[in-house]
C-alpha cells in the first residue's frame, strides 16, 4: 500500500492513494492540465485512476474532478451532501456513487472507511483507507477533534492530517477578524496544536509516516510544524514530513502490519 500528494493547500489539494491494482484520487482541485503535469511527476496516467472520491465540496478541493472525470471516465463517489451542494461546479459527470458517512465501501483492492468531520461544508468526510492489513488516515479540513476522529485514525501506519495554522501567527496576522474566526472555530480548520494534541491521544505504535497538510502559507511555516508534531510524537523534527502546496508529497510506502 502507498500513498501521495499532488499538492496541499488553499490553493488546491490532491491526494494518491494506491493498493494492489486500484488506485483512487481523493479531491482535485487543479485544473486538468496541471493535474494531468502532477500526475505525471509521480508516474501516474489520467487514465490509471480507479476511482475518485470527493470529502467536501470547497473549490480548492473540487474544482479540477469534473474536467478529469469527464475527460477519462472516472466514477465520482462523494456523499449525497457533497452531491447536492457541489452539482453545479461539478457539472455532469460520468458515473456518480453516493455513499453514506456512517458505512464503509469497497473499491477494487481497497476497503474505505468514511469519517465524519465538523467542518463548514454539508455532510463533509474524511477517510481511513485499508488493504486488509494496513491503514492509512486522511484528516485535513477539519474544525475540531470529535471522539469519533479519534477512534477512527487510533492506530494508523500512516496518517496525513491537516496542520492548518499557528494559533499566535493566525492571531498575529493580516487576516480579517471574520477569516480569523472563520479558520479557528469549530467548523473551521486544524491548528498545530490541535494536530499535536491528537497525536497524543491516539495510538501511534504502528504509525510509520506522518505527513502535515494544509498548511497556511499566511499563518504557519513548516519548521514550526515539524517542531510541533515531533515533540507530540516524540521523535526528530526531520522524521515528520511536510505536503508542499507545488510539490505535494513523493510516494511513501506502507510495509506490512507489526
Amino acid at each position: 500500500m502507498r500513498f501521495s500528494l499532488l499538492g496541499s493547500g488553499s490553493r488546491g489539494n490532491a491526494t494518491l492513494v494506491a493498493a494492489g491494482d486500484t488506485l483512487l484520487l481523493i479531491d482535485c482541485g487543479f485544473s486538468l492540465r496541471e493535474t494531468t503535469e502532477r500526475l505525471a511527476r509521480l508516474n501516474v496516467a489520467p487514465n490509471m485512476l480507479t476511482a475518485i472520491l470527493v470529502t467536501h465540496e470547497h473549490d480548492d478541493h473540487i474544482s479540477g474532478i469534473g474536467a478529469l472525470a469527464r475527460k477519462h471516465d472516472i466514477p465520482v463517489w462523494l456523499t449525497g451532501g457533497t452531491l447536492r451542494s457541489a452539482a453545479g461546479p461539478l457539472g455532469e459527470l460520468p458515473a456518480v456513487r453516493v455513499f453514506s458517512n456512517h458505512d464503509s465501501f469497497v473499491v477494487g483492492d481497497i476497503c474505505i472507511q468514511p469519517v465524519a468531520v465538523p467542518h463548514d461544508a454539508c455532510e463533509p468526510c474524511q477517510f481511513v483507507f485499508s488493504d486488509g492489513d494496513k491503514r492509512v488516515g486522511l484528516l485535513t479540513d477539519v474544525g475540531h477533534v470529535t471522539p469519533h476522529i479519534r477512534r477512527m485514525v487510533s492506530g494508523v501506519h500512516a496518517l496525513l492530517v491537516e496542520f492548518n495554522h499557528d494559533e499566535f501567527m493566525l492571531r498575529q496576522g493580516p487576516y480579517p477578524e471574520s477569516l480569523k474566526q472563520r479558520i479557528s472555530g469549530a467548523l473551521g480548520h486544524l491548528s498545530n496544536e490541535q494536530s499535536a494534541a491528537l497525536l497524543t491521544e491516539i495510538d501511534v505504535t504502528r504509525l510509520q509516516h506522518l505527513v502535515a497538510l494544509h498548511l497556511s502559507q499566511q499563518n504557519n511555516h513548516p519548521d514550526i510544524v515539524r517542531q510541533t508534531a515531533a515533540a507530540a510524537l516524540g521523535c526528530t523534527p526531520d522524521w515528520i514530513a511536510v505536503a508542499d502546496q507545488d510539490l505535494g508529497q513523493g510516494w511513501c510506502e506502507v510495509t506490512a502490519l507489526r
